[in-house]
């Protein structure tokens, strides 16, 4: 579904709910897998929650191979991380674990290795590196673990989720500088909540085994990634609007919740009422080149990006070396799409350069490249020009309501 976006509408004065987050979600459906007298309130509706369940219950379907379950959760990447792990301590369970053709190409081997000096038996099913995955689960008794500190956070969630089910527990070590360090105090965070015993000093992290948990109900916070095109929108519309968003918390575990302290540079405040977030445009932007450091939220960079050009603005953008890995090369892609709307751009492995541009050039078609997060963050541009998405229901993967949301904040949107 190809879709053209625009807007006659620069003052906006509306309110959103946000479903769950879904890095938590998925912690916690993990978790709940663990220790099944966990209850979870607004879980994620995304794409990549609804596969999470799905591949949890392999073991319920009737397998098409005897004896071997198959899970096949797409472009989910989240879900791959964590599965992997859940799945290498499922005992004489065995399962091929795959995704999408995307997901075939997207690297799982620092993940592997390290389950496997645990004692895992896993196999590569076609390239070496790559999904899909034979797993053959097993108890592992080994607890010492050593792995690169600056790959994606996940593989360390991954590790620490199930750590508390070990029969010794976990003693990770992370070797050199740490990245995403949000994402890991989450995960430390949700175990905490359980009562489970954790630990981050320097750059060990012990987890200690707890075989039973009480029973728990957990309320996921609304997702801060999905929050992030609320603030794009904010900051591109006339002074006085305002967008109200729930449900959020002060004291977010989520890392991209930076974005209420980073979008004040493009005049957009954010206020705390109960369990709402009040993003208002008070004043315009001062500065025509905002410098940020992303390692920690690298998921935001699209959407400040986007928000640079619709200004006029520029930025450097750095800590991004995970992008090229993701649903697609986020760096690569930003840079043709922004170029497309006449935008002077430059990236290395790891940033993104973006000069001030006074010019937006209307009418352009954006291209997704089966990334969710290229069509969110490229659509507020519609506040400034008229603009198109192709394959805009990508969105379903982790926000399947935002161009209904988009709609009730003035944006007009006509298939195509």
């Amino acid at each position: 579904m190809n879709i053209k976006l625009s807007t006659t509408n620069q003052h906006i004065q509306n309110s959103i709910q946000i479903t769950g987050s879904k890095s938590e979600s998925n912690r916690l459906l993990l978790l709940q897998a663990l220790y099944p007298n966990i209850s979870i309130e607004n879980l994620s509706n995304s794409d990549d929650s609804r596969v999470m369940q799905q591949a949890l219950k392999v073991f319920e379907e009737p397998s098409s191979t005897l004896g071997v379950g198959l899970a096949d959760i797409h472009h989910a990447g989240t879900a791959m991380r964590f599965l992997t792990a859940y799945f290498s301590i499922q005992k004489e369970r065995e399962v091929v674990l795959t995704g999408s053709k995307r997901m075939k190409e997207r690297p799982i081997k620092i993940l592997v290795e390290a389950l496997r000096q645990l004692g895992a038996d896993i196999s590569y099913e076609l390239n070496e590196g790559f999904p899909p995955l034979r797993i053959r689960g097993k108890q592992l008794t080994a607890s010492r673990v050593s792995l690169s500190a600056d790959v994606s956070s996940q593989y360390i969630s991954a590790l620490l989720l199930i750590a508390p089910k070990l029969q010794n527990g976990l003693k990770l070590e992370l070797e050199g500088k740490i990245t995403s360090v949000p994402y890991i105090k989450m995960t430390l965070a949700l175990l905490s909540t359980l009562e489970i015993e954790t630990s981050f000093d320097g750059n060990i992290i012990k987890v200690l085994p707890k075989e039973t948990v009480a029973d728990t109900q957990l309320v996921v916070e609304s997702d801060w990634s999905s929050a992030s095109y609320f603030y794009s929108i904010a900051a591109l519309s006339e002074l006085g609007s305002e967008i109200t968003l729930s449900s959020y918390k002060q004291d977010s575990l989520q890392g991209d919740s930076v974005l209420a302290e980073i979008y004040t540079q493009f005049g957009v405040v954010t206020t705390y009422e109960g369990t709402s977030i009040v993003l208002k445009k008070v004043k315009d932007h001062e500065d025509t080149t905002i410098n940020c450091e992303l390692a920690n939220a690298p998921d935001i960079a699209q959407t400040i990006a986007v928000t640079c050009l619709g200004l006029g603005m520029g930025c450097d953008l750095y800590g991004l070396h995970t992008l090229p890995i993701k649903e697609t090369d986020r760096l690569a892609a930003l840079q043709t799409e922004l170029q497309k709307l006449g935008a002077e751009v430059e990236i290395t492995d790891k940033s993104l350069h973006l000069k001030p541009c006074e010019t937006i050039i209307e009418h352009i078609a954006i291209d997704t490249y089966q990334d969710h997060r290229m069509a969110m963050a490229f659509a507020p541009l519609a506040l400034r020009v008229t603009i198109a998405i192709n394959e805009a229901e990508v969105v379903s993967k982790s926000y399947p309501d935002y161009w209904k949301d988009l709609e009730r904040l003035g944006v007009r949107i006509v298939e195509i």
